[in-house]
C-alpha cells in the first residue's frame, strides 16, 4: 500500500467505506485509514485542521472505524474515543499531523485503544454467558420440578 498526502483521494476512499458500513449498521460511521499505526503504535485522532475544529470535534457520526491494515479494522463509539483522548490534551501526545502537518490531534496508543475495545467485548461476552447460564438454570429447575 502506498501512502500519499492527497486529501481528496483519502476523502474518497473514506467516504466509500463509510457509506458501505453505514448501510450495513444503519448508523452514521466515520472511517479513518491509518496503516502506519501498526508501525508507530499510535492512532492519530484529529480534532482541528487549519485552525478550525474538525475531525472528532465536529463529526456527526455515532461510530468511528479505524482501518488498521488491509484486513483489520476496529470500531468504537465516538464518545468513548473522545474519553480516551481527553487525558492527552495539552501533553506530548497532542501533536500536529495529517496532510502537510496542518491538523492537530491526539496520538492515542494503539494498545490502549485495543484494550478498551477488548474490555468492552469481555463485558458483553460475560453478560451473554451469564444470561445463558440463567436460562439453563431456569430450564433445569423446570425439568426437575415436574
Amino acid at each position: 500500500m502506498n501512502f500519499n498526502n492527497d486529501f481528496k483521494f483519502d476523502l474518497m476512499v473514506g467516504q466509500t467505506y463509510e457509506n458501505q458500513l453505514s448501510e450495513l449498521l444503519q448508523q452514521k460511521i466515520e472511517v479513518k485509514r491509518d496503516f502506519k499505526c501498526l508501525e508507530t503504535g499510535n492512532i492519530f485522532v484529529e480534532y482541528e485542521s487549519r485552525g478550525k475544529r474538525s475531525g472528532i470535534a465536529t463529526s456527526e457520526a455515532e461510530w468511528w472505524c479505524y482501518w488498521l491494515s488491509e484486513s483489520h479494522f476496529v470500531m468504537i463509539k465516538k464518545d468513548e474515543l473522545k474519553t480516551l483522548c481527553r487525558k492527552y490534551l495539552n501533553t506530548n501526545r497532542d501533536v500536529r499531523g495529517g496532510d502537510s502537518n496542518t491538523s492537530k490531534g491526539i496520538l492515542l496508543p494503539l494498545v490502549e485503544f485495543i484494550k478498551k475495545i477488548e474490555k468492552k467485548c469481555k463485558k458483553i461476552y460475560t453478560e451473554v454467558l451469564l444470561f445463558n447460564l440463567i436460562l439453563l438454570y431456569l430450564y433445569l429447575i423446570k425439568i426437575y420440578t415436574l
